[in-house]
């Protein structure tokens, strides 16, 4: 096998699966949908990928070669998976919590404060 394919093999794998979680973490919630979101998501997924590669790489340096190549492709493949799965999972609970804050109107005494002037 071609070293370079052998070296990305998990990611390689992995790819089709990374690409469909990272449409549905893109894709829902479908609103709101702005620049901050836009830049939050995306850097969000980035993250995901190089956190992924890089437990790739880890392992696959760091795998007992005693039992040949394939632990080391197993190895890879459970680290690259689980990273981009924290990742993810990560930002979807900041990404949720961030837009629940977001559209929680403001109490009923917040907002009678406010209007008279208390909170200035």
């Amino acid at each position: 096998m071609n070293p370079l394919v052998e070296l990305n093999l998990a990611l390689i794998l992995f790819l089709p699966w990374f690409t469909i979680l990272a449409v549905l973490f893109w894709k829902f919630p479908r609103q709101p949908r702005g620049w901050a979101r836009t830049l939050f998501d995306s850097a969000s997924l980035l993250l995901a990928v190089i956190a992924a590669a890089a437990g790739m790489y880890w392992s696959m340096a760091n795998a007992d070669p005693t039992f040949g190549h394939m632990w080391q492709q197993v190895l890879a493949t459970s680290v690259s998976y689980g990273l981009f799965l924290l990742v993810v999972t990560v930002a979807l609970v900041v990404r949720w919590r961030w837009l629940r804050s977001r559209a929680l109107p403001p109490s009923p005494s917040t907002a009678a404060a406010a209007a008279t002037g208390a909170l200035s």
